[in-house]
C-alpha cells in the first residue's frame, strides 16, 4: 500500500476506531474521485469520519446541516442587485471555495434543495441566472442520511442517488472498539489530535495514479457481464445503469491502488460491486416477496456471473 494512503488511513483512525474496512472504501471513493453516502443510525460516527477525512487529507471543508428551511440558493449560491454599480453580483453558496463538503442528513431537506446538488456533483460547477461559475478541485460530497427519526424527511429521488459512487454504512463497533471509544472520549478535543497526511497536490497525484490502474479486458467483460445481468435478473425491475458500470470500473481501479497493485483483478470488482450498485438497482416484486435486500440480490448476481479466471 502507498505510504500516503497508510498516514491518511491512520489519521482518520484516531477518531473512527474499530472501522478500517469502511475507512478504507472511503479513500477508495476518493481517490476515484467519486461522492459519498452514509446511511446509518444515528451516533456511529458519520460526522466524525467526514471531518477526520477533510483534515487528513489537507482538503477545504465545509459543512452544511440539512433542514426544511434550507433553500436551492444556500447551496448555489444567488445575484443581487448591486444599485451603485447597476449590476447584480453572483454571492456564492456553500458549495464554492471547498474540496469536501459534508452535506449533514441531506434527506432532511426539501427535494428542490437536493436537487441544487446534482450539477455541482457532476459537472464539478453550477449555473446561477444563465452564468456558470466552476468549483474548486477535487469537489467531493460525503452526503449522511439517518435510518430512523424519518418523519419530515424526502428521500433522495433515483437520479440523485445514482450520482453518489458508493453508499456505505458504518455500523456498531465491536466489543474492544466500544471499550476503546469511550476511553479515548475522556480526553478534550481529539479532533485536534487528527494530522495532515498529504495535501491537495498528493491527493490529485494518488487521483491520478488511480485513473492510469492497468484494467485489462477480461476484468471490463466481467463489469459488463455483471452489469447485464442486473439488468436482466428476475430479482430487479431497474439494474445497473451505464454510469454505475463505469463508477464500477473506477472504483475497482481505487480498490487495486488501496490494496498495494497497478492493476485490476476480479477480487476488486467483487468486493466494492455492492457498495456501489445496491443504491442504484431497485427491486422486483420478487426479490421483495422473498424479503431479500438489494445487497442481497446484487451478491446473487455476482455469484451466477463468470469470474474470469486469470488478468
Amino acid at each position: 500500500m502507498d505510504d500516503r494512503i497508510l498516514k491518511i488511513i491512520h489519521e482518520v483512525e484516531k477518531v473512527v476506531i474499530g472501522k478500517r474496512d469502511v475507512i478504507e472504501k472511503v479513500i477508495m471513493a476518493v481517490l476515484a474521485d467519486g461522492h459519498i453516502l452514509l446511511d446509518d443510525v444515528p451516533g456511529v460516527g458519520k460526522t466524525t469520519l467526514a471531518v477526520a477525512l477533510s483534515r487528513a487529507l489537507g482538503v477545504k471543508y465545509h459543512r452544511v446541516q440539512f433542514t426544511p428551511d434550507v433553500l436551492p440558493s444556500d447551496i448555489v449560491g444567488f445575484s443581487v442587485y448591486n444599485k451603485d454599480s447597476g449590476d447584480f453580483v453572483y454571492l456564492p453558496g456553500i458549495v464554492h471555495d471547498t474540496n469536501l463538503l459534508l452535506a449533514d442528513e441531506i434527506n432532511r431537506t426539501s427535494s428542490r434543495t437536493q436537487a441544487a446538488l446534482l450539477e455541482a456533483m457532476e459537472e464539478n460547477q453550477v449555473t446561477v441566472d444563465g452564468k456558470v461559475y466552476p468549483l474548486h478541485k477535487p469537489f467531493i460530497v460525503i452526503a449522511t442520511e439517518n435510518q430512523v427519526g424519518t418523519a419530515g424527511t424526502q428521500l433522495l429521488p433515483h437520479a440523485q442517488l445514482d450520482r453518489f459512487l458508493v453508499k456505505l454504512s458504518i455500523g456498531y463497533p465491536d466489543y474492544e472498539s466500544q471499550k476503546e471509544i469511550i476511553k479515548e472520549r475522556q480526553r478534550v478535543n481529539i479532533m485536534g489530535e487528527v494530522e495532515e497526511a498529504v495535501d491537495i497536490s498528493d491527493l490529485e497525484k494518488l487521483q491520478s495514479d488511480t485513473l492510469s490502474v492497468t484494467m485489462k479486458e477480461e476484468i471490463v467483460d466481467f463489469i459488463t457481464a455483471l452489469t447485464f445481468a442486473s439488468r436482466e435478473s428476475e430479482l430487479t425491475e431497474l439494474g445497473i445503469s451505464p454510469r454505475g458500470a463505469v463508477s464500477v470500473s473506477h472504483m475497482a481501479k481505487a480498490c487495486a491502488l488501496v490494496k498495494g497493485r497497478d492493476y485490476c483483478i476480479p477480487e476488486d470488482v467483487c468486493e466494492i460491486f455492492s457498495d456501489v450498485c445496491a443504491h442504484r438497482i431497485i427491486l422486483s416484486r420478487e426479490a421483495r416477496a422473498q424479503q431479500l435486500s438489494p445487497e442481497k440480490a446484487l451478491e446473487r448476481i455476482l455469484e451466477e456471473t463468470r469470474k474470469p479466471f486469470t488478468v
